[in-house]
This record gives C-alpha cells, structure tokens and sequence, in this order.
C-alpha cells in the first residue's frame, strides 16, 4: 500500500462526503438547509401543498419578497422543490416539496416543533446565564 501525501488524504477524505470537511458538498447542504428561510418554506409547504408564492409569504411573516424568491430558487435546484407554472391569465405558479423534499420536511418540521415546545426553557436558560455573566 503506497504512502499518500496530506494533499492526498484530504482528496480521498473529500470524496467521502464528510461533512466536518469545509469544502466538502455535504457542508455547503448542510449551511443550505440549516438556513432559517428554507426551515420554514419546508415547514409550510409540509402543512399545506400545493401553495402559491403569495401564500407562502402570507404563511411567513417576516420574509422578504427577494429572500423567498431566492430560497425557492435553490430549492428548487437543489430538487426539494418543484415549481408548476399553469398557463393562465394572470399565470399561475405553485410551489410543493419533492420526494427528496418530503423526506427532509420530517426533519425541519421536528426541529420546528421542537423550537416552539422548548422555547420557554431556553429563554429561562437564557436568563439565567445572562445573569450569572
């Protein structure tokens, strides 16, 4: 077995998808779907789907028309979601979660469930540290 350099390692380590790697594509989904906008687009369109753009930023207060657009746009790429465009007067476009999409919503939508149930313990565990500090 040959001896590898350190530059070597790090190509074999890479084409493992280890996600503790910066480079490696596995982090850069990870930051995508760490995102708070993309957390909650999938939470909503877990609840209900199809939805309409003007629904989704209706259901997300707080979300800007250029930051929705651009967190659809990379879902869709990233095939979480799929965009349909209707031919219509005025045209008509709606959003739903992929296969793929589905699958990650589970996820988002338990870490989701998960803020609200815990959000009274954090902001005392908050408090506390804050006030020891």
């Amino acid at each position: 077995m040959a001896t590898l350099t350190a530059a070597e390692r790090r190509a074999e380590e890479r084409l493992a998808y280890d996600a503790f790697l910066k480079d490696c594509p596995t982090s850069r989904l990870l930051d995508r779907i760490s995102d708070k906008w993309v957390s909650l687009v999938v939470s909503a369109l877990r609840e209900q789907s199809p939805m309409r753009y003007s629904e989704l930023g209706r259901r997300i207060p707080g979300v800007s028309q250029k930051m929705l657009t651009q967190t659809l746009r990379s879902l869709e790429r990233d095939g979480i979601v799929a965009r349909t465009v209707t031919a219509s007067v005025p045209v008509r476009v709606d959003y739903e979660l992929t296969d793929l999409g589905r699958s990650l919503s589970r996820l988002l939508s338990a870490v989701k469930d998960w803020a609200e149930s815990h959000i009274e313990q954090v902001n005392a565990a908050r408090e506390h540290y804050d006030a020891a500090g």
